[in-house]
């Protein structure tokens, strides 16, 4: 009989603390949808304060991702072998152009690292906009869900009122019309 009272109470403490665990985790959530509701999610990552040196590696990699770019070098390219190649014993790169591969291997070397480092700060932009969106979507679902509910007890408490003005109805008909103000208790 003692094991027996002992168990029931045992299942009794279980159930106890099971109901305690609903309720903090039912508090957390609480807490989480406060305070996802009553804080701004809306930011642009964009304008999140950048050094001189992220804005320079944008501009560049803009720039470098331009047709204005891909012509501009076209032409150099071009006018420096012509203009050595017609320049012939004068020229200050002759034919195999050493300093010509020089300046273009100089160039990829500093280029590739800037582009690089632009990429990953895009993708961090690109990171950054899709966790806001997240949150926006998320703070959207909320407040359907809650104006859903709000109208779900509006609808109720219309359904209610209609009832009460059918049993009122009813009522004075059955009384025979008579003036008697007996009104249903709600």
């Amino acid at each position: 009989m003692r094991k027996k009272l002992v168990g029931r109470d045992w299942q009794k403490q279980r159930v106890v603390q099971s109901i305690l665990k609903d309720v903090r985790d039912d508090l957390h959530d609480d807490a989480l949808v406060h305070r996802i509701l009553h804080e701004k999610v809306s930011q642009d990552p964009a304008m999140q304060h950048e050094t001189f040196g992220q804005r320079a590696a944008d501009k560049l990699a803009a720039f470098a991702g331009s047709w204005l770019f891909l012509l501009t070098f076209v032409v150099l390219l071009l006018g420096w072998m012509i203009f050595n190649a017609v320049m012939a014993a004068r020229a200050f790169d002759p034919y195999p152009y050493i300093l010509l591969n020089l300046v273009l291997s100089c160039l990829s070397a500093i280029q590739a690292p800037i582009l690089m480092m632009s990429q990953n700060r895009q993708g961090e932009k690109d990171r950054l906009r899709a966790e806001n969106d997240f949150q926006v979507n998320l703070k959207t679902e909320f407040i359907i869900e809650d104006l859903h509910h709000k109208l779900e007890e509006a609808l109720m408490g219309q359904q209610e009122l209609h009832e009460a003005l059918e049993a009122l109805t009813a009522k004075i008909e059955r009384s025979g019309g008579s003036h008697e103000t007996d009104a249903p208790s709600l």
